[in-house]
């Protein structure tokens, strides 16, 4: 039965995601979409929640208005708006009651964004919601999953290479790179290595990551870049890892449909693409003459390391 009730109540998480915008949509609509009648939807969400369905909307759209708040430079009156007030003065008590403070003095003066939660359920910058663990992961488990994975990947190349001619199998390789990165430069490359790390601490702090910094960089902006991000980086995996979140997980309502992710999945990709950025970096390295860094293989300074 508990695991019926979380399985209703994520399928509620992923609808809310979807729907934070979609100020017309009531509970009525909400169960439906949730494929659940109306006394049901608030009965299930509330017994998994702690709180009802419109409270914990109205909860996560007050900590989306705070975060509006300290990252953009919208109106107090737009950011209402944006989470379904109809007023300023309406908005203004409903964030004094949730923060203490009313919108214009907290931005001067910001907290935490996240509200006291029954649940774990939270805004989760740029525009998705935090769901609260189901299954503990541990750093073993994911260096696991990640072997698992290559183990399966393999497989499905071989798998896909067995229906090409010898021709094919035999013609030089041209790295494609497309839905990764276009037109790959050593400079655009070593860009988005730096990019990718910030990209998660800014994710880790609640703030939006500006993709412009990457464009033309230099490579004096991508080394100070790097003494910033680098250790931030490593802190804040650091924490996930030692405080057993890897399994925390999100709904990324940005994507189309929403997808839930881990801290622990998130880690695989960051480093699954920074592996295939940083052999594309060294290749270009090699073609330059500098070679020093070899294959850039990772076993030699693991052993090392310990």
């Amino acid at each position: 039965m508990a695991l019926q009730l979380m399985d209703a109540f994520r399928t509620f998480v992923d609808t809310l995601a979807e729907s934070l915008d979609d100020h017309e949509a009531g509970g009525e609509e909400l169960a439906a979409r949730a494929y659940l009648s109306r006394c049901h939807f608030d009965r299930v969400v509330s017994a998994a929640a702690g709180e009802t369905p419109a409270r914990l909307r109205r909860r996560v759209l007050l900590e989306r208005a705070a975060f509006r708040l300290v990252t953009t430079d919208a109106t107090v009156l737009e950011v209402a708006l944006e989470a379904g007030y109809s007023s300023n003065e309406a908005f203004t008590r409903a964030f004094r009651r949730a923060y203490g403070n009313g919108p214009s003095a907290w931005r001067s003066s910001p907290g935490a964004i996240r509200l006291e939660s029954p649940n774990g359920v939270h805004f989760y910058p740029p525009g998705g919601l935090r769901l609260p663990t189901r299954d503990e992961v541990t750093a073993m488990d994911l260096m696991t999953k990640m072997l698992e994975h290559h183990v399966w990947l393999v497989g499905e190349i071989v798998e896909r290479a067995s229906r090409l001619t010898d021709e094919q199998l035999d013609a030089p390789i041209e790295v494609s790179v497309e839905g990764i990165d276009d037109d790959p430069t050593l400079r655009s490359v070593l860009s988005r290595l730096v990019g990718q790390m910030d990209m998660w601490n800014a994710a880790m702090e609640s703030r939006p990551y500006d993709f412009g910094v990457e464009r033309d960089e230099s490579i004096a902006s991508i080394r100070a870049r790097l003494r910033d991000v680098g250790p931030a980086f490593l802190d804040h995996a650091r924490e996930v890892i030692a405080e057993n979140r890897l399994d925390e997980t999100f709904v990324d309502a940005i994507c189309e449909p929403p997808e839930v992710f881990s801290y622990g999945g998130m880690l695989a990709h960051v480093l699954t693409f920074a592996a295939h950025r940083r052999t594309l970096a060294i290749g270009a390295l090699h073609s330059a003459g500098i070679t020093d860094l070899g294959a850039g293989d990772p076993m030699r300074w693991v052993a090392e390391a310990a």
